[in-house]
């Protein structure tokens, strides 16, 4: 038996353990079983109908939108309202772990891309990919989904052109540098991967809707003969295995995370003083947005984690607007990623960012907050 199907086996079977096991708060162990059962929670609720759809979907972004295509749009000569709004959508299109966004601005900040197009690239890719914002919405609740979306597409926007203001020099420098004839030879056109992407995305909807149980079942399931012939009749096999493995991918990095987090936002509940949350971050002030800003800042969340913590805390008393503020920078900031940027950016570049991102996160929780 081969390593990945070790990892495949032993992921199915801490899911149907956690899914079906008894479990009992109010134990010697409460910590431990508060976080078995938020953990037990989430499996039921939320892994079979919002993230496995949503890991396919990201699988499918991932093998078939055309990555360079989306890139040269983010050159240094290319025009404001194209760049920007294209980097704030792309950074969600093509980085769904915040494993590779790094790495992916990296590529695109060393060819010469704009510096206000490359940070907005890089603070959405975390912030608002498919499965961040879909568990968002299905966890905490479709306002903050719908804010978290919004805000990240706006802060990005003006981080990036007041970084290109500050540091117009780097485009200056760079301008020739960029590669603007890159190309990626895809064999489907535009509509054929957009009908495949929509189609997943019925099922997702689909299966999160309060529809009764008949109604839902026949509606995914007519969405899914029509995925299944677009899969057999329209795809190449050797397409569809690396959509597959795609999947498998970024599940196997993910997926694991995320139980962790959920477990340790099961032990906060018990572990953390709720009159501590409540008198820190409990009121939608300027002190408990920079507290969540500064946290944010500093605490690494692996994708999705944020979730299942920020859920947490908002249950034991944190108020709307820190929570929204936690959300903005606690995946498009941490220790680890700061370390990498003062690498790629130098001090000056990425201390800015840092201060735009934190100033912006707050001022955006602060008036989500009173929404």
């Amino acid at each position: 038996m081969n390593a990945e199907l070790k990892k495949f086996l032993a992921l199915v079977a801490a899911f149907l353990l956690f899914y079906f096991l008894p479990l009992q708060s109010g134990s010697a162990l409460e910590a431990l079983s508060s976080g078995l059962l938020l953990l037990q929670e989430y499996a039921r609720k939320h892994v079979l109908t919002c993230l496995v759809p949503a890991f396919f979907i990201a699988g499918a972004i991932a093998v078939f939108v055309k990555k360079d295509s989306i890139l040269q749009l983010m050159g240094p000569t290319a025009k404001k309202y194209i760049a920007y709004p294209v980097a704030s959508v792309s950074g969600g299109i093509l980085a769904v772990c915040s494993c590779t966004i790094l790495p992916l601005f990296a590529g695109i900040y060393k060819r010469g891309a704009g510096i206000g197009p490359a940070v907005a690239f890089l603070f959405t890719g975390p912030a608002v990919n498919v499965t961040a914002i879909f568990l968002t919405g299905n966890a905490v609740g479709w306002d903050f989904a719908f804010g978290r979306l919004l805000a990240s597409f706006v802060i990005a926007i003006i981080v990036g052109l007041l970084m290109s203001v500050i540091f117009r020099e780097h485009d200056r420098n760079n301008s020739v540098n960029f590669a603007a004839g890159m190309e990626e030879e895809k064999p489907y056109g535009n509509r054929t991967v957009a009908l495949f992407l929509l189609i997943q995305f019925g099922i997702l909807i689909v299966l999160g809707l309060k529809l009764p149980l008949r109604w839902k079942g026949g509606i995914a399931g007519f969405f899914l003969l029509i995925l299944l012939y677009l899969v057999f009749f329209k795809y190449r096999k050797e397409d569809n295995r690396e959509w597959v493995e795609e999947t498998w991918d970024l599940t196997k990095k993910i997926l694991p995370y995320l139980f962790v987090g959920i477990f340790v936002a099961g032990i906060i509940e018990v572990v953390i003083p709720q009159n501590w949350i409540k008198v820190v971050v409990g009121q939608n002030n300027l002190l408990g947005n920079t507290v969540a800003s500064v946290s944010g800042a500093l605490m690494y969340f692996a994708t999705l984690t944020e979730v299942p913590i920020i859920q947490t805390l908002l249950k034991m008393g944190m108020a709307r607007g820190p929570a929204l503020t936690l959300f903005l920078t606690g995946n498009s900031l941490s220790i680890p990623s700061i370390l990498v940027l003062l690498n790629l950016m130098g001090t000056r570049k990425t201390m800015t960012y840092i201060a735009l991102i934190c100033t912006f996160s707050i001022l955006a929780g602060l008036l989500f907050g009173h929404l």
